[in-house]
């Protein structure tokens, strides 16, 4: 589209005191968008919509699980919780850690829970009962109809801990291991496919941290036991996690994969944001440095695998993200900590992170937002009841809908600036096709101000009503909570014309809409 000069408007906007500059705009946003469903970045794999439950602060005790809640099942486990994780369609759910995992032993959470010792828990300041345990947590999954994926300790823990809680989770043989399982209620293996190879190793805070070389040995060993023990799992290799100064993350990463670029099937990577200097414009930017850091992840991989035998193929898991800084930094022990409060800035932020899972799916095939319940969470309970935080919405919505393949898109939209990016697109958007019914996400950036979008289908044409579905609140700062929701989903339709679809975006907004193609 060419524009005359005096079309066009230079525009200054103030965000928390920064300005921010819209160069070369014409007066009113506008962005035009090409769908050709034929050019697929890879197939969306179900497992990008996993989570996370640790035992850390009420995630678990008090959160999913709660013996003396009359809100709870004969399993302890909270029904209006199990009712609401039902809705995110969790499709992956990682246990037991998390930090905890470095110092956790698989054999005190079996058996008669009366009978299980309670231990000192160094990793957040408590003391684990135990009662909470492999059977617990693998009940729990087959209750939810999920995947289970179990964090091996590589911190304190030894190569046979984890090679036999493979054996007592997966083993159909007749082994001390398996008798054990038997014996505490269990005939059947549970064959659990993903296992992770110890967590945020990388990490001085780690019990049990290690250099790359010296992770890298260790897990080599501890990965071949499992394997061996059974061929079928996959390994999840602990990535970088310390992204801090002085840190070099793809260093660590490169000299892992040195060692396990044959055993490992997945490199893990973690990453939380926040806006403590309330800048909204650069913390609504922050799914740009997720990209820059899948797309090098996935470079150093490729260099990894370059020259080696077979066709091995390791693909990238962010096995914990979210937005987490109001309740970071603090006293992080005991049992109330972290329990942060999401406003609508924050459910916009998860809302591009998982564009950007869907916009890489070629090589992001697991993502596991941290955690479940309470801790850093997208639902909150108390002993009466519960409330979903904003960020729930954006995330069942993705889960429940965006399926299919990844399309790569064109997208030309207007851009702004922030102290971390020179072209930030106001509208961030990604897009998933399966059998004919084709799903746009996106995320109108702008604090105060609609957007406008053509979208142009190239190879098909819009077919019957066009679902809306639209998450946005009253301000960038509203909150739920027990006594009220303004940040919620709401359900509209409106109308395509053959191979076009216009649609208005609201300010500080994330929105899906839903259309069959012909």
């Amino acid at each position: 589209m060419k524009l005359s000069r005096r079309n066009f408007a230079l525009t200054t906007l103030t965000m928390a005191g920064a300005p921010y500059i819209l160069r070369g705009q014409p007066a009113g946003l506008r962005a035009r968008i090409k769908i050709d469903t034929e050019r697929v970045i890879g197939d969306i794999d179900p497992m990008i919509y996993g989570n996370f439950i640790e035992h850390l602060g009420r995630c678990i005790d008090d959160g999913i699980f709660n013996e003396k809640s009359p809100l709870s099942d004969a399993n302890g486990f909270r029904k209006d919780v199990l009712e609401a994780v039902r809705k995110l369609n969790v499709t992956l759910l990682r246990w037991p850690g998390g930090n905890f995992s470095s110092n956790y032993n698989w054999r005190d959470g079996i058996g008669p829970r009366d009978q299980r010792p309670p231990r000192l828990e160094m990793a957040w300041g408590t003391v684990e009962s135990n009662r909470f345990g492999t059977h617990e947590f693998l009940n729990y999954v087959e209750t939810l109809g999920t995947q289970p994926y179990i964090c091996a300790n590589l911190g304190t823990g030894t190569w046979t801990e984890a090679q036999q809680w493979v054996e007592y989770c997966n083993s159909a043989e007749d082994t001390a291991m398996t008798r054990l399982r038997r014996q505490n209620g269990r005939r059947d293996p549970w064959k659990v496919k993903l296992w992770g190879l110890g967590n945020e190793m990388d990490g001085p805070w780690q019990m049990g941290h290690r250099s790359a070389e010296d992770y890298g040995k260790f897990a080599l060993e501890a990965a071949k036991l499992m394997k061996w023990t059974d061929p079928s799992v996959k390994l999840i290799a602990a990535g970088s996690s310390n992204f801090g100064p002085g840190s070099d993350w793809t260093a660590w990463n490169r000299t892992i994969l040195e060692y396990l670029r044959q055993h490992a099937d997945y490199l893990s990577l973690h990453c939380y944001v926040g806006n403590r200097a309330d800048d909204f414009g650069d913390f609504m930017a922050s799914s740009i440095e997720l990209d820059q850091r899948t797309k090098t992840a996935e470079g150093i991989i490729d260099a990894a695998l370059s020259g080696q035998p077979g066709n091995r193929k390791i693909y990238i898991a962010w096995d914990e993200w979210n937005v987490w800084y109001r309740a970071r930094g603090n006293q992080e022990r005991g049992r109330r900590i972290l329990e942060e409060h999401y406003n609508l800035e924050d459910a916009l932020v998860i809302a591009t992170f998982l564009n950007s899972f869907v916009n890489h799916a070629h090589i992001v095939k697991i993502a596991n937002m941290a955690q479940l319940v309470n801790v850093i969470a997208p639902i909150f309970t108390n002993d009466k009841g519960l409330f979903l935080q904003t960020i729930y919405h954006p995330l069942a919505l993705f889960a429940n809908h965006t399926k299919g393949k990844a399309l790569q898109l064109f997208v030309d939209s207007p851009k702004y600036k922030t102290k971390r990016f020179d072209d930030v697109p106001y509208l961030d958007v990604s897009a998933a096709y399966d059998n004919g019914q084709l799903v746009i996400n996106a995320v109108n950036r702008h604090p105060d101000q609609p957007l406008a979008a053509d979208f142009e289908l190239e190879d098909k044409q819009f077919s019957g009503p066009v679902a809306v579905s639209e998450v946005t609140g009253p301000t960038i700062k509203s909150e739920n909570d027990f006594d009220k929701a303004p940040v919620k989903t709401v359900e509209r339709s409106t109308t395509a014309e053959a191979r076009r679809l216009r649609y208005t975006f609201p300010p500080h907004s994330y929105t899906m809409l839903k259309v069959k193609t012909v």
